[in-house]
């Protein structure tokens, strides 16, 4: 009895066909990241995905129509880990504190759109292979629920004026990208980093009428 117990316990779990085409999809995504980070779309074949992902071609057709279309779930998987670093990094801080949340958000975007990989697949590759609208959409889809949960959780404790929440959402997150942009293609990048630190700390103290004019 003990002897059949023992042999029952060693044999290996079988996966499910959904556990093998997650894991399929995830090491496709993961190559495709590595490779994608590392060379512009264009210089990265289809092979070269398939072989870092130990996997074939046709589980590559079968998980995405086409290398863009990997490369969108690339995209969408940096975009999550972005944002949910940033959520995480404002809980962590003083939460009485609205303004230094914004601007330590504001901030840590700036400095990861500023790391290697980070500005090739986001900045350099996504606007020319998903096309400047999809790119857009991708971002806000992401990181519109955290600008606009700051700004109304604001808005609510009173450190900033009352104002409507979804419009200067956008307005912020359409700054920020550009912010990102403009430090991408700046000569001396660091530089650009710290002048683009001083626009948004301004930027934040307007959300917060701290330049309204008294009537």
């Amino acid at each position: 009895m003990k002897v059949n117990d023992a042999s029952a316990a060693a044999k290996p779990v079988r996966r499910t066909q959904a556990q093998r085409t997650a894991e399929t999809r995830s090491r496709l995504v993961a190559a495709g990241r590595r490779l994608f980070a590392q060379q512009p779309f264009t210089d990265v074949s289809t092979q070269a995905i398939v072989e870092a992902a130990g996997v074939t071609r046709g589980a590559l057709y079968h998980q995405f129509a086409d290398k863009s279309a990997l490369f969108e779930a690339v995209y969408e998987e940096v975009e999550q880990e972005l944002v949910a670093e940033i959520a995480g990094a404002i809980e962590a801080g003083e939460a009485s504190d609205h303004l230094a949340a914004m601007r330590a958000g504001a901030r840590l975007f700036l400095e990861r759109c500023a790391s290697p990989d980070i500005h090739r697949i986001a900045l350099v590759n996504a606007p020319a292979v998903l096309g400047w609208e999809r790119w857009r959409e991708i971002g806000a889809h992401y990181g519109l629920g955290v600008i606009e949960a700051m700004l109304a959780q604001a808005i609510a404790d009173g450190a900033i004026p009352e104002q409507p929440v979804r419009p200067t959402a956008h307005m912020v997150l359409g700054a920020l990208d550009e912010a990102a942009l403009y430090i991408s293609r700046a000569e001396d990048a660091e530089q650009a980093l710290v002048e683009m630190y001083a626009v948004c700390d301004r930027l934040i103290d307007g959300i917060a009428g701290r330049f309204a004019t008294p009537r």
